[in-house]
């Protein structure tokens, strides 16, 4: 107990390979699980076994009722851009849902998105341990049409250049000794 970090270093990390940040930490839940298991010199035991003689008799089964799932599903509010913060990281909900509140329930390796009465579930998504946005299937309305339409109708008109025109310099419009030339 007392050199935990080199345990873990010698014996978990040493000759393994991980993809990702994700991957790590599932081996590492397993690989704490099995050495659970392991008996102990130091406090001469198993720890699961101690841990089940002397807490299963606390534990008790608890119904599954609107009060508790209000309790394990707590409110949050839905972002402007369709996202809802769970655990430091961003999960998206279908872009009708929009500044709505949303229950957020976490069970073994997914996330659950549920409506603030947990009638309907909204959206699940895979929990990985990267920071980046996880996006989910019609979170925004349409892609194919622009992000906004323009509120004035548009009056730019366009000229074409002769070829003589293309060599001018820049600076020959400033050149003042020259007249005006009226538009045709």
């Amino acid at each position: 107990m007392e050199r935990l970090i080199r345990f873990v270093k010698d014996n978990f990390l040493a000759g393994r390979a991980f993809y990702n940040i994700t991957d790590l930490n599932r081996k590492a839940l397993e690989w704490c699980d099995k050495q659970n298991l392991v008996f102990r010199r130091g406090p001469c035991c198993v720890p699961q076994e101690v841990h089940m003689s002397e807490c299963a008799g606390h534990l008790r089964h608890m119904d599954d009722s609107m009060e508790l799932r209000g309790y394990l599903c707590p409110l949050r509010r839905i972002s402007f851009d369709g996202f809802v913060n769970y655990e430091g990281r961003r999960f998206g909900v279908p872009y009708q849902y929009t500044g709505a509140l949303a229950r957020v329930m976490r069970k073994d390796g997914t996330i659950y998105i549920y409506s603030d009465d947990l009638t309907r579930l909204l959206v699940s998504h895979e929990v990985t341990w990267s920071k980046r946005d996880s996006f989910c299937k019609d979170q925004y309305a349409n892609p194919q049409q622009p992000e906004e339409f323009p509120t004035v109708p548009v009056r730019t008109q366009v000229k074409m250049l002769l070829p003589e025109q293309c060599h001018v310099s820049s600076f020959e419009k400033f050149n003042f000794d020259k007249g005006v030339e009226p538009d045709a």
